[in-house]
């Protein structure tokens, strides 16, 4: 490619480029290879791969070592149009807008990332090579143009996902490598945040560039924006985070009010990012954190279990944060609170749940739920005990991981609700009892060591019971030892007698 330096042609009609584009030769080599990558549609293929092979040989060109020289003033405006040119390459390796990508496609996407991601590393070289010389000291110039749409194009194609190939990914892998060493971060996380406190980061930058693709007329045009934002944004931690909350909120909001499940799941787990590192004061502000509580609260209404674990863990950090705004006065009765009207909605969707990926969903959640209301899980007994039981009841396959868990939850709400035991004594001992001698004789393919669990959990629940109700579980479970003939459940309940009769009949 031999452009011709001796006159300057001003930038065709339709580009990005602000302004007037650097009147060397060098600089008129990257307008044209700009203006063929912006080429009308039905050109863009062929043009576009010219443009490539010009681009590389541009790189290898002794003349591009003056790229970052910044002496000679035909070379102002070369670090904005080698941005230009990022983001160029960075659309061009981009995945097919909207649904009409498929295998082809996605091979095709995977071929150009692989070529693109070579002339990064080009580049990238070019700027280390300025970079440790003495006389280049507009390298940093072009690096900060550069840093965002490369970064972006790495992300984009390091992570495995369709568009994606072993080839390209290990391209993209070389080219963020190589992006942190010329920027001389050791991390991540350190390019986008800033390495001290002197250094800005690029996390500003880089949600500049994804922003446009962000909102809600545009998001799903590219089916790898959502995955940048999300791996970017957890990345960056407390306190960082909180200086750019107005950036990452709507977004995440955006993303989890999807009707795809996938895209449910993302922006919660974005959403929960934004929890955990985000001060409380800050979420408190102008109603932030009511925001968030309802637009989850409407997630629990999903019957897929993936979700629904994703939005109650969700919950559970955002709980403290809404408390922090609940003031009680002891002469009145507590408030409602949202942590109440959580559990209200998962107890009436758990009684009649009969999926058990749901069903272990709920009960794996349950005891954090007992725990945070503690005594004010009273609100809520009566439906507890018809979910204990009746989940108490159902074999849970192998692993027994719903059981397991509601005797967990069963054993903190007698620890925290002991006064209300005794009324509830002989349905709790009846339940009990019946879940020993049914694992006790149970003869499937449940471990033994899942069955012991149980059957451990069980009789700590007896003990427990017996101890609220001031000894009468002894009493009951009197004649059972002589007239059992199972061993294993004569065992079990002749141990509960023997620790409930040497220990005191303290509840608290």
């Amino acid at each position: 490619m031999e452009p011709d330096g001796s006159r300057e042609s001003p930038p065709r009609e339709g580009s990005s480029f602000p302004g007037r584009w650097p009147s060397s030769a060098l600089g008129q080599a990257f307008s044209q290879i700009l203006h063929q990558f912006a080429g009308q549609e039905s050109r863009r293929g062929k043009a576009s791969n010219a443009a490539l092979r010009d681009l590389s040989a541009l790189l290898e060109a002794k003349e591009c070592d003056q790229l970052f020289e910044g002496s000679d003033t035909s070379l102002r405006g070369m670090p904005e149009m080698l941005g230009q040119v990022a983001k160029a390459l960075g659309k061009y390796a981009a995945p097919p807008e909207g649904p009409e990508g498929g295998g082809d496609r996605h091979s095709e996407v995977a071929e150009k990332a692989a070529a693109v991601g070579l002339l990064f590393l080009k580049l990238l070289r070019k700027v280390e090579t300025a970079k440790n010389s003495l006389v280049c000291p507009a390298w940093k110039a072009g690096l900060r143009h550069l840093a965002g749409p490369i970064y972006i194009f790495a992300v984009t194609h390091n992570l495995e996902q369709p568009w994606t190939s072993p080839k390209s990914q290990g391209v993209a892998g070389q080219v963020l490598a190589l992006l942190l060493q010329v920027t001389e971060c050791g991390s991540v996380a350190g390019f986008l945040r800033g390495e001290n406190e002197d250094e800005k980061g690029r996390f500003t930058a880089v949600m500049g560039l994804l922003k446009p693709d962000l909102n809600k007329d545009s998001w799903k045009n590219n089916p790898a924006t959502k995955h940048v934002f999300s791996w970017t944004l957890q990345k960056v931690t407390r306190p960082w985070l909180s200086q750019h909350l107005e950036r990452v909120l709507p977004p995440s909001l955006l993303i989890s009010d999807d009707y795809q499940t996938e895209n449910k799941i993302l922006g919660v787990h974005c959403l929960h990012h934004i929890v955990l590192n985000v001060p409380a004061a800050d979420l408190l502000q102008y109603n932030r954190a009511q925001v968030l509580y309802h637009a989850l609260f409407n997630h629990l209404y999903t019957r897929e279990h993936h979700h629904i674990q994703a939005v109650l863990l969700c919950l559970l950090d955002l709980f403290p944060i809404l408390e922090k705004a609940l003031h009680w006065k002891g002469d009145a009765s507590r408030p409602t609170t949202h942590c109440d009207e959580v559990l209200q909605l998962i107890l009436m969707h758990m009684e009649p749940e009969h999926r058990l990926l749901l069903r272990r969903t709920y009960a794996r959640n349950l005891p954090a739920f007992v725990k945070r209301l503690g005594i004010l899980t009273v609100r809520h007994l009566k439906r507890l005990e018809r979910v204990i039981i009746g989940y108490l009841e159902v074999y849970d396959g192998p692993e027994e991981e719903a059981r397991l868990k509601i005797l967990e939850a069963l054993k903190l709400l007698m620890q925290y609700t002991w006064p209300r035991v005794p009324c509830r004594l002989v349905v709790l001992l009846k339940a009990l009892l019946k879940l020993i001698c049914d694992v006790a004789r149970d003869s499937s393919l449940t471990p033994e060591s899942v069955k012991s669990a149980l059957l451990e959990e069980a009789t700590d629940c007896l003990i427990l019971l017996d101890r609220c109700s001031q000894g009468q579980v002894k009493g009951l479970l009197a004649k059972i030892p002589q007239s059992c003939e199972d061993d294993k459940v004569g065992n079990y309940i002749r141990r509960v007698q023997q620790i409930s009769e040497g220990a005191p009949y303290d509840a608290t």
